[in-house]
């Protein structure tokens, strides 16, 4: 019974949003919702459902505990090194408007991180900077804009002085900064992808994913790239034999799509 109380779930939410639970490793999916569903004291996932289809703030409860909005400025530093001190560097040598994506950008941080980065090359009006989310709640936090002080822990000092206005134990993002980065609702799994993208960022989300989406992300990912263009991954989502897929590692955690 309780197997068929969460199959009805999915089958539910997919009706009513568009998400595919299905798509997402069952064991954990499940685990992270069943506590959120007792936490909001609902014997089923039933009636879970009819009362996220009433309560709002109930529903974008589902979407941050199903999203996992975690994210911190710099998160992994010596990878965003790389994309700082050559990556960027070189692409802006070849092009100085660069396309560049942060997917499931969670709450910001990640897009900032880019456009920091971007500012610093002298850069940031010329970069058309793209970031996309399914949680609205998240989004909304990532066009304010308003961080505390730990999710800037990784952040260089000069950083922190140069795009932040502090606020007590909040950390606000300068305004241009907020005005360089387009922030749109997306569902990776379903919606269309643009193309012709120099940078896509997506990291720490796939691991999420059944192997089958993620073969079919990788898919759509690789389309969206321009030739020689860079997908950046999280430091837990390595991609096996990345040929298949049209792409070829250009350093660790990095990928790019051949062509050039």
């Amino acid at each position: 019974m309780e197997d068929q109380d969460f199959l009805l779930f999915i089958k539910k939410v997919k009706e009513h949003t568009s998400i595919d639970l299905a798509l997402y490793k069952e064991a954990q999916m499940k685990r992270r919702l069943t506590t959120l569903r007792m936490k909001r004291g609902y014997d089923t996932f039933v009636s879970f459902f009819d009362a996220m289809m009433k309560n709002k703030e109930l529903f974008y409860e589902f979407l941050d505990r199903m999203t996992i909005n975690v994210s911190e400025f710099w998160r992994n530093p010596n990878r965003w090194e790389l994309v700082e001190q050559k990556f960027v560097p070189d692409m802006l040598k070849k092009n100085r408007r660069l396309k560049v994506w942060s997917a499931a950008c969670s709450t910001g941080e990640e897009p900032y991180t880019l456009a920091m980065i971007m500012a610093e090359q002298g850069a940031l009006n010329e970069v058309q900077l793209l970031a996309t989310d399914i949680d609205d709640g998240a989004l909304e936090k990532a066009r304010k804009g308003v961080y505390l002080d730990r999710s800037l822990r990784d952040v260089p000092d000069k950083y922190v002085k140069k795009y932040f206005r502090q606020d007590q134990l909040m950390y606000h993002i300068t305004d241009d900064l907020k005005k360089s980065v387009k922030f749109q609702k997306q569902n990776l799994l379903v919606d269309t992808f643009d193309a012709g993208f120099d940078l896509i960022v997506c990291r720490n989300v796939i691991i999420y994913f059944t192997e089958e989406a993620k073969h079919v992300l990788y898919q759509k990912f690789s389309k969206a790239l321009k030739p020689g263009g860079l997908l950046f991954v999280g430091s837990t989502e390595q991609i096996f034999s990345p040929a298949q897929y049209d792409l070829e590692p250009a350093d660790t955690f990095f990928y790019r799509k051949k062509g050039v």
